[in-house]
């Protein structure tokens, strides 16, 4: 049996069309399986959409794993 680690994760997300949810689910499922996230900054771009600031707790096995 492999135990769990909980690691912090800073990301940077340009937004596109569509709906949000799954565009953060699918940058954060890249590193890992997020137990929590959130969105904790959004700068609009000149271009339109906005880059989001997403800080996420991530469940890894021990030794690096997802």
């Amino acid at each position: 049996m492999s135990a769990l680690e909980l690691q912090p994760l800073l990301l940077q997300l340009e937004r596109g069309p569509g709906p949000l949810t799954p565009q953060v689910l699918a940058a954060l499922a890249a590193h890992g399986r997020p137990l929590r996230w959130a969105i904790t900054a959004a700068e609009p771009r000149p271009q339109g959409g906005a880059r989001l600031q997403i800080e996420a707790v991530m469940l890894m096995r021990s030794g690096g794993q997802p």
